[in-house]
């Protein structure tokens, strides 16, 4: 299992950096990393500082004698941006409008992705103990996220197909096959039915996303927003690389389970 979620993990300490460069590049926090105050977000020493952090865990995350310690501080620092930062404005804009959540489920979906990381990295080297209890936690982090994103596909049936690139026939089909698709996922992962199957395909539906959706936008529109669409790549292969570890990790749960069976 090492050899195969030590390359998801890769890919995914790469996806935080690139965001964390990106910020650096255009001097602002990102939506989904910072949603406000603006003195903060718009501030280059505020932004240079907490990139360079951001990216710095995101390096050592590729370590294996640090990639566990690093991501449950990556996860506990997301979580601690949704809690602050996140859900505040939320409730201080539109709470009522499930669409303006996106950010923060965003977040709180690469928190839960963080601890996913972490649950699969060796226990080598020096880790923290005090918060290795939360690490569960993190596949339902990424299961909700999942979970809203598949009912927005049917709240927003107006606004979603415009997503699907213009060569696939059939927006409205592909937007409600992927919606049932999200849903289907989550709750495989949230229940524990199939977990294994849900989160491999989970993961290579979005990794089909990254690259003929995402990819695209992003070198069509690499300054727009800010980058933005550069940075909704670097999510994506956040997420997918993610749900392809929480496979790996329930395949290898799924054979000590054998294992037990047998010697019992």
């Amino acid at each position: 299992m090492q050899s195969s979620t030590k390359i998801w993990r890769i890919l995914f300490a790469i996806a935080i950096i690139a965001i964390a460069v990106q910020q650096v590049v255009f001097s602002v926090y990102m939506p989904v990393i910072l949603p406000w105050p603006e003195d903060l977000v718009k501030s280059p020493v505020v932004v240079w500082i907490g990139s360079a952090i951001v990216a710095a865990i995101g390096a050592l995350i590729i370590i294996d004698s640090k990639a566990r310690p690093a991501a449950i501080y990556l996860g506990l620092l997301f979580l601690a941006l949704l809690i602050v930062f996140h859900i505040p404005n939320q409730f201080r804009t539109t709470p009522g409008f499930l669409g303006s959540w996106a950010n923060a489920l965003k977040i709180l979906a690469l928190s839960g992705c963080a601890f996913i990381v972490a649950a699969s990295s060796p226990k080598t080297g020096t880790y923290v103990t005090g918060f290795e209890a939360i690490l569960p936690a993190g596949r339902f982090f990424l299961a909700i996220t999942m979970l809203v994103f598949g009912i927005e596909h049917f709240v927003y049936i107006g606004f979603v197909p415009g997503l699907v690139p213009h060569w696939a026939k059939f927006p409205i089909f592909w937007t409600y096959f992927t919606g049932v698709a999200l849903i289907a996922a989550a709750l495989g992962i949230i229940l524990n039915i199939k977990l294994r199957l849900a989160a491999n395909l989970l993961g290579l539906m979005i990794f089909i996303w990254f690259l003929l959706l995402h990819v695209p936008r992003a070198m069509a529109d690499p300054r727009g927003g800010n980058g933005n669409e550069i940075v909704s790549a670097f999510e994506a292969l956040a997420f997918s690389s993610s749900a392809f570890i929480l496979a790996a990790i329930s395949r290898k749960k799924e054979a000590k389970s054998k294992t037990k069976r047998k010697k019992a």
